[in-house]
């Protein structure tokens, strides 16, 4: 029988993303944040092609950041509301990490297979967040689907993009469990 990891998997059971909104500082600095990182880049990556890297947002960059959401959402014709929304993301964070995709050629290891690893640093980023005590939200939105903010915002080349926005700082408040899905619903048992 394995050994189980009784409080990995408690971890697991119970974790819960924190909204990003009620997050505040202070934020992991640069040296507990390097663990969060290194915890993150351990996530399956077929060929070991590393189809992803981080951006660590703080400071006079969310800024930066916030007034480009503003710009492009302007630019594309957003309603108020969501171009305050998504500037508030950035304006209120106290630490954000952007995961960036990026798409290598490779005979071997299809594209698809390098947005799956890209997607699973997002969750492995935002468990070590939760894991070192942090309250992380992840996060994508209008924004980060488009060219033109990618490019003007954080300098992406065309191979690369926004796989996900993971803030990290102090939770405020606890915020109540939601409904999970019906394991029933969502399973089939294949024996034969």
């Amino acid at each position: 029988m394995p050994t189980p990891n009784a409080a990995a998997m408690e971890f697991l059971l119970t974790r819960r993303s924190r909204p990003a909104k009620t997050l505040t500082g202070p934020a992991p600095d640069d040296a507990a944040l390097l663990p969060i990182l290194t915890a993150a880049s351990r996530t399956p990556d077929h060929g070991k092609l590393e189809p992803w890297r981080f951006v660590v947002l703080k400071g006079a960059a969310l800024a930066r950041l916030a007034a480009e959401v503003e710009a492009t959402g302007a630019a594309l014709g957003k309603s108020a509301e969501d171009i305050a929304k998504a500037r508030g993301a950035f304006a209120d964070s106290p630490l954000c990490v952007a995961v960036i995709e990026v798409q290598k050629d490779s005979p071997k290891i299809p594209a698809l297979e390098q947005t799956y690893s890209a997607g699973a640093v997002c969750l492995a980023l935002l468990n070590a967040a939760l894991a070192s005590g942090w309250g992380a939200n992840w996060l994508s939105g209008w924004a980060s689907h488009d060219r033109g903010f990618m490019s003007r915002a954080l300098g992406l080349a065309d191979n690369e993009r926004i796989t996900g926005f993971v803030h990290i700082g102090t939770e405020t408040s606890v915020p109540p469990d939601r409904p999970r899905p019906d394991l029933a619903q969502i399973t089939t048992w294949v024996s034969e």
